[in-house]
C-alpha cells in the first residue's frame, strides 16, 4: 500500500525548501534540500548510496550510548515530554508478541486504543528491543541490524478533544534534534516515504537518512489493521523510533556500529578470537558498502559480495575470508548482550514459545564461537555482557548468577544433542544415498533443527566428512524465527473469547457477580431473566463460572418447593452468567434461591490460594526466572506449571513445601482489589501477569501479604491460614523447560498424607519390619531381587543354548535354507525364552528361518531370519502378517524379525503351514 502525497506534504518541507523526488532505483519517494539529487541517499541492498559518515561523522562530538540515550531524553524533557522508564523486553502484557520489538509496544493495544489513558502525553522513552527476523543480517552490515537495540521514542496520543501534535510538528522536533542538538547540517538530512505496519495499527511514516544511515522512523498511527482493511482509528499516534545505536555509530563516524556501542568489550572479545591484528583501511572501506551486504527479497548476498569485491578491487572470496570472521564477532557481541538481557528477564531456553527464540540464539551463538574455536569462552563473554551493561540495566547484576546457570545448562544439553545428533545424521544421509537423492531439502534441515538442535551448519559438517555435500540456505535462521517470533498463545483480544452458550444475551444486562462481593456467600435470591432449555440467566448470581483455571460452581437453584441442581456455570458475551441445571427450571421473571455447593466452593478457594503460595515459595527457592506457565485448580487436587530449565530435585521440592506451609502458618491477609491497569503495573510490575494477559481497563489483584501479587478473577481465601496443609504430591516434566508440580491443600492434602502412610504401614507389615526402616530393608530385597533376576537370565542363557541345538535337529531342508517350525504351549516355552532361542539358533546358522506359534488363550507368532536367508529375500515381517491373518490378528516388525498374533487358536496348524509355503515359494522363485 502507498499513501498519497498529500499525506506527507507537510509545511515544514514547504517552508524550508524541501523538494519531492523519487528515486530511480528503489522506487521510493523523498524529501531534500539539494535539487540536484537523483538517489534516495540510503545505503541498501539496491545501491542507492554507500555510508559517508565512515570516517567523517557529521555530527558535533563522538557520543557514547549513554550519552546520546541522555541527549535524547533531555531534549524532549525539555519540549514537555515526561520521561518513561523502559518496559522489560518480554512482553509478558501482550498475548500476540513475545518480545517487545518497538517503544509503541508498550503502549498498545490498551493505550492506542483509548481503553486506558497513557502514563504521560506526551511522553518519551528509551526502549530496550529485541527483534529476530533479520538475525542473519547482524554482523554483516556492520551494525544497520542488530538482534537487542534501544529505540528511542517520543509519544504523542491525540484524542478527538485533544490534540497533542501531529505529523508536521513530530518532523520539526526531529529536525530540531539532528540539526540543533547534534549539529548535523540541514543539507545532510533526507526524509523518505513510507508506509509502517506492526502491532495491528498502521499508517504513513517519514524515514530520517544521514550520510546513507537510516537513523529515525516518524510513524503516524492513525489506522487499525484488520485483514487487509486499514480502518481509521479515533486516537491519532505519533509514534517514532529513534536508534539510538545508529545515532551513536553516526557521532562517532566508526568503522562499525560495534565498535561505537562495544568499544573495549569488542577488542577484548577480538583478541580472544585471535583477531587483535585487522586490516582497519579494509574495514573501512568495506563498512561504507556494508549497506549492500543484507538478504534481500530482490538480491541474494552472495551477488552483493561480489558487487563489493569489485569497487574494493578484490576476489569476492579471499575478502570473505577475511570479513567473515570479524562478522562473526560482531554477532556474536550482539548475541551475548541480547542473551544476557533475555535470560534475565526469566526466558527459559526451551522447544516453544520464548524459550525456543532464546535457545536459538544460544546455539547460534555457540556455533559462531565454535568457528573460532572459542565456544568454551560463551559463559565468560555473557558475563562480560553483565558486568559491561549493569551500570545502565542494574537488574542484569542482580541476576547474574542466574543468567550463567541457565546458559550453563542450556550449553550441557546443547553439547549433548551434538553428540547425539552425528549419527543420526549420518543415518539420514545413507538413507538419502540409498534412495538415489543428492541434497537434503530445506524442509529437512528445519525438521532436523526443530526436533534434533542440528544446525544446518552442523549438518553439513558432518555431511561432509562423509562426502556428502550440503549448502546451508541463505536466510535459514530469518526463515526459522519468523515462524516462532509471534505468539502462539491465542491472538490479541480486548475481552475474553466466549465460547457459544446456546443461549442468546442479546438485549441482557451484565449478571451481578456477588462471588466477587462476598466470595464467603452461601445463599442468595435472584430474579430469573431468561431461559432457554436447561440454560438460566440470573440478575446476579454467586454461582462462579468457569475461568481462570478454575472450574465453576455447583449447588442447587430453588423455587416454587423443587431443587434444580447447577452442575455448570459458564460466563457468555457482556459479562452475562449462565447457569447449565438438571431436572427442573423456573419460569423467567421469578425469584429463584441460589444454594452453593459450600464443600466444593471452598476446596476450590483453598487451592487457588495455594497455587499462589506455592508460587511464590518456587520463585524464592529456584530463582526469578520462575514463571507461572499454567495451572488448573480441582477439588482434591491441583496442579501449577513453571518455567525452569531442568527436573526439580527432591530438596528443591521439600523446600518449596516448606515454604509454602510458613506461608500458610504466618495467617497472611489475603487482599482482594481493583485497580486501573496503568496504576497496576506501576505499582507491582509485569508479574502481575502470572496468569497472562488480563484484558480489560481495570484489573483485579490479589495480595497475599507481602508473599505474591498477581492478576486474578478466581475466589481466594479471607487469609493464607484458612488453606491448610498443602502437600506436594508430585512434579512432572511436561515440556522442556515447565515442571509440573502437582499438589493439594486443606482436608484432601491431609487424606493424601494418611493415605501414603497407609501404605507404608502396609509395606511395612509384608516385609515385617517397622516402618523407619523399610528403606533399608526396601534396598536389600532390591538388591536380592536383582541378582536372582541376572541368574535366571543366565539360566535361560544356557537353556536357549541347549533347546537351540534340539530344535536344529528336527530342521527341515529347502534347498540351502532350514526351517524350524513349531506349534507350541506356555507350558513348553515362554515368549521371551523363544526369542533367545531363536536368535541363537540364526546366529549358528545364518540360513535358518525360524517359525514358533504359542498357543494359551490365544496365539502369538515368532519369526526369525538368519543373515543369508534375508539376502535371498525372504522377510520376517512378510511371513508375520500372514501368520496374523491367519490367526485373525494382525502382524509386524523388522525383515530379519517380526512377531504376529491372533485369537483363532484353532488355526495355529493352518498358519504355520502358510508361512511355510511362502518360504517355499520365495526358494522356487530363485
Amino acid at each position: 500500500m502507498r499513501f498519497s502525497e498529500e499525506e506527507y506534504k507537510l509545511p515544514f518541507f514547504l517552508e524550508n525548501g524541501y523538494v519531492r523526488k523519487r528515486c530511480p532505483r528503489c522506487g521510493e519517494f523523498f524529501w531534500t534540500l539539494n535539487p540536484d539529487q537523483v538517489l534516495c541517499g540510503e545505503s541498501n541492498t539496491y545501491g542507492c548510496a554507500d555510508y559517508t559518515f565512515i570516517g567523517h561523522s557529521p555530527v558535533n562530538r563522538a557520543y557514547s550510548l549513554a550519552e546520546m540515550r541522555e541527549t535524547f531524553l533531555s531534549f524532549f524533557e525539555r519540549r514537555g515530554h515526561r520521561r518513561i522508564k523502559p518496559y522489560p523486553i518480554v512482553a509478558r502484557w501482550r498475548d500476540d508478541l513475545y518480545f517487545t520489538n518497538a517503544s509503541i509496544i508498550d503502549f498498545q493495544p490498551y493505550v492506542t486504543e483509548g481503553i486506558i489513558p497513557p502514563p504521560a502525553n506526551p511522553l518519551v522513552i528509551s526502549q530496550p528491543c529485541v527483534r529476530f527476523p533479520d538475525l542473519e543480517n547482524v554482523g554483516p552490515t556492520f551494525g544497520r541490524h542488530l538482534t537487542i537495540f534501544e529505540m528511542g521514542g517520543h509519544h504523542a496520543f491525540n484524542y478527538p478533544d485533544k490534540e497533542v501534535y501531529w505529523k508536521d510538528e513530530t518532523v520539526r522536533y526531529h529536525h530540531e534534534f539532528v540539526t540543533k542538538e547534534l549539529g548535523v547540517k540541514p543539507e545532510h538530512v533526507v526524509y523518505k516515504e513510507g508506509v509502517w505496519s506492526g502491532g495491528g495499527n498502521a499508517g504513513p511514516d517519514v524515514e530520517s537518512i544521514i550520510g546513507g544511515l537510516e537513523v529515525a522512523t516518524l510513524v503516524f498511527m492513525k489506522y487499525k489493521v484488520v485483514g487487509e482493511e486499514f480502518i481509521e482509528l479515533p486516537i491519532r499516534t505519533v509514534d517514532t523510533g529513534y536508534g539510538i545505536e545508529r545515532f551513536t555509530w553516526l557521532s562517532q563516524g566508526s568503522i562499525s556500529c560495534f565498535h561505537a556501542v562495544y568499544g573495549k568489550l569488542l577488542h577484548k572479545i577480538m583478541g580472544l578470537a585471535g583477531l587483535s591484528s585487522v586490516d582497519e583501511n579494509l574495514l573501512a572501506d568495506f563498512a561504507r558498502f556494508s549497506g549492500l551486504i543484507s538478504i534481500s527479497k530482490t538480491v541474494g548476498r552472495g551477488e552483493n559480495w561480489r558487487r563489493i569485491a569489485s569497487r574494493l578491487n578484490m576476489d569476492a572470496a579471499e575478502l570473505q575470508r577475511i570479513i567473515n570472521p570479524i562478522v562473526d564477532v560482531f554477532a556474536i557481541i550482539d548475541h551475548t548482550k541480547c542473551l544476557a538481557f533475555m535470560l534475565a528477564e526469566g526466558v527459559v531456553p526451551s522447544n516453544v514459545e520464548e524459550g525456543y527464540l532464546a535457545r536459538l540464539l544460544i546455539r547460534r551463538t555457540y556455533r559462531l564461537l565454535r568457528n573460532l574455536g572459542i565456544e568454551s569462552l560463551m559463559p565468560d563473554i555473557v558475563d562480560m555482557q553483565v558486568a559491561y551493561w549493569s551500570k545502565d540495566f542494574p537488574h542484569l547484576m542482580d541476576m547474574r548468577d542466574e543468567i550463567l546457570e541457565l546458559l550453563r545448562i542450556e550449553i550441557e544439553k546443547y553439547e549433548q544433542t551434538l553428540q547425539r545428533g552425528r549419527e543420526f545424521v549420518r543415518r539420514l544421509i545413507r538413507d538419502f544415498r540409498a534412495r538415489g537423492e543428492s541434497e537434503i531439502p530445506v524442509g529437512k534441515l528445519v525438521e532436523l533443527y526443530d526436533s534434533h538442535g542440528l544446525t544446518p551448519e552442523v549438518v553439513s559438517e558432518i555431511a561432509s566428512s562423509e562426502g556428502f555435500a550440503i549448502n546451508v540456505p541463505e536466510g535459514f535462521y530469518s526463515f526459522v524465527t519468523e515462524k516462532h517470533v509471534s505468539s502462539s498463545r491465542a491472538a490479541f483480544k480486548m475481552a475474553e473469547e466466549i465460547e457459544d452458550l446456546g443461549i442468546d444475551v442479546s438485549g441482557l444486562p451484565e449478571t451481578k457477580p456477588l462471588y466477587y462481593e462476598d466470595a464467603y456467600m452461601r445463599e442468595f435470591t435472584a430474579k430469573v431473566l431468561r431461559v432457554s432449555g436447561n440454560r438460566v440467566i440470573l440478575d446476579r448470581t454467586a454461582f462462579y463460572p468457569e475461568g481462570g483455571g478454575q472450574p465453576a460452581d455447583h449447588g442447587f437453584l430453588e423455587f416454587n418447593g423443587v431443587r434444580a441442581k447447577v452442575y455448570d456455570v459458564r460466563k457468555a458475551s457482556g459479562n452475562v452468567i449462565v447457569h447449565f441445571v438438571k431436572d427442573s427450571t423456573p419460569i423467567e421473571g421469578s425469584i429463584v434461591r441460589g444454594v452453593i455447593d459450600w464443600d466444593r466452593r471452598i476446596r476450590l478457594m483453598r487451592h487457588h490460594t495455594a497455587t499462589h503460595l506455592i508460587m511464590g515459595a518456587a520463585r524464592r527457592v529456584l530463582g526469578e526466572h520462575v514463571w507461572q506457565a499454567g495451572a488448573q485448580k480441582d477439588v482434591d487436587m491441583s496442579r501449577l506449571d513453571i518455567t525452569h530449565p531442568k527436573r526439580l530435585s527432591r530438596d528443591e521440592i521439600n523446600r518449596i513445601e516448606e515454604l509454602a506451609n510458613e506461608a500458610v502458618m504466618r495467617n497472611m491477609l489475603v487482599e482482594i482489589f481493583w485497580m486501573p491497569r496503568e496504576e497496576a503495573e506501576q505499582r507491582y510490575g509485569f508479574r502481575l501477569y502470572q496468569g497472562g494477559v488480563v484484558p480489560g481497563r481495570e484489573i483485579r489483584v490479589v495480595k497475599t501479604g507481602d508473599w505474591e501479587v498477581e492478576a486474578c478473577g478466581g475466589t481466594h481465601c479471607r487469609s493464607t491460614g484458612e488453606v491448610g496443609l498443602i502437600k506436594i504430591m508430585r512434579t512432572e516434566r511436561i515440556q522442556d523447560g515447565v515442571e509440573r508440580i502437582v499438589f493439594s491443600a486443606g482436608l484432601p492434602a491431609l487424606r493424601m498424607v494418611q493415605e501414603a502412610e497407609a501404605r507404608i504401614a502396609k509395606a511395612a507389615e509384608l516385609l515385617e519390619v517397622p516402618a523407619e526402616k523399610i528403606d533399608v530393608t526396601l534396598e536389600r530385597v532390591v538388591g536380592e531381587w536383582k541378582s536372582l533376576r541376572r541368574e535366571r537370565e543366565r539360566l535361560m542363557e544356557r537353556l536357549a543354548k541347549i533347546m537351540a541345538g534340539e530344535f536344529s535337529s528336527s530342521a527341515k531342508s529347502v534347498d540351502r535354507f532350514r526351517i524350524i517350525s513349531r506349534l507350541l504351549s506356555t507350558r513348553e516355552a515362554d515368549v521371551e525364552l523363544l526369542i533367545k532361542i531363536s536368535n541363537e539358533i540364526v546366529r549358528l546358522s545364518p540360513n535358518a528361518i525360524v517359525i514358533f506359534v504359542v498357543t494359551d488363550g490365544d496365539a502369538r507368532a515368532i519369526v526369525r531370519v538368519g543373515a543369508e536367508a534375508l539376502k535371498s529375500g525372504i522377510n520376517a515381517a512378510e511371513i508375520a502378517r500372514e501368520i496374523g491373518r491367519v490367526l485373525g490378528g494382525g502382524g509386524s516388525g523388522k525383515p530379519d524379525f517380526a512377531q504376529a498374533g491372533g485369537v483363532k487358536i484353532d488355526s495355529a496348524p493352518k498358519a504355520l503351514e502358510e508361512a511355510e509355503s511362502i518360504i517355499y515359494r520365495i526358494v522356487a522363485g530363485e
